[in-house]
């Protein structure tokens, strides 16, 4: 507004819209301090997920705008308090059992040591969870992993209607196809521990690809949300049933 202008503006008109100024940019201040203050001390009781980094030569980053991604649809789509920020995590770390929801994603293999295993099986029948994405090449060595993780528990396919399909958003017909790899159906793959599933590993599906920046694929917005939907269902099942 030029000088010349403020003399056609009442003067209490005047005060009111210089108030209007400063209070906005207060506002604007105060919004990005508290982003700041967010971004580097969350909420101490929000929900943190962590990135499994596993062993075994396969590419345990992959997807580096996955997982903030997703969170963020939690955030903005749920009443859930969680935090935005990737954790990444291994099973040795000490503050393994920090985050209730691992993610594990990638091509190829993920193996666990003998002592690794032992202590994925404590935080697993302790109340954690394991979500891990085949984004591809995974399937076959990692359900004999599996297998080995829980050698007295049988590997099962989740039937459609299954909670884990329901628990938010519904989806009759099971896991959304994301990613064409090999012109097969997508499965989800459970060890359940008195009656909860502990660990779910989905193939021919790839949600966590669908979670990623819209550039990186190219997917359209409508598989984009169901890969989110579908997330948000896994991640609702394991905090609470």
């Amino acid at each position: 507004m030029s000088t010349n202008a403020f003399k056609f503006v009442p003067l209490a008109l005047l005060a009111a819209i210089m108030l209007s100024l400063i209070v906005s940019a207060q506002s604007r201040q105060s919004t990005a301090l508290d982003y700041q203050r967010s971004k580097y001390n969350p909420d101490p009781s929000a929900i943190k997920v962590a990135r499994l980094h596993y062993s075994g030569g396969g590419d345990w980053y992959w997807g580096s705008s996955a997982v903030p991604n997703f969170l963020k649809f939690v955030r903005d789509n749920t009443t859930m308090p969680v935090d935005t920020i990737e954790r990444q995590v291994k099973i040795m770390d000490a503050d393994l059992f920090q985050y209730p929801f691992l993610f594990a994603t990638g091509h190829g293999v993920i193996s666990f040591e003998t002592e690794e295993k032992e202590r994925l099986r404590t935080y697993l029948l302790g109340g954690g969870f394991l979500f891990v994405n085949d984004s591809y090449g995974m399937d076959r060595i990692f359900r004999e992993e599996m297998a080995g993780l829980f050698p007295e528990r049988e590997i099962v396919e989740l039937p459609f209607d299954h909670l884990i399909y329901h628990s938010f958003y519904d989806f009759p017909n099971g896991p959304p196809k994301i990613h064409e790899h090999d012109e097969l159906p997508p499965r989800g793959y459970a060890i359940i521990v008195n009656g909860r599933v502990v660990l779910y590993f989905l193939v021919e599906s790839d949600i966590g690809d669908g979670w990623e920046d819209e550039h990186v694929h190219n997917d359209p917005p409508e598989k984009r949300l169901e890969a989110f939907r579908m997330g948000l269902n896994i991640l609702t099942y394991a905090l609470l049933y």
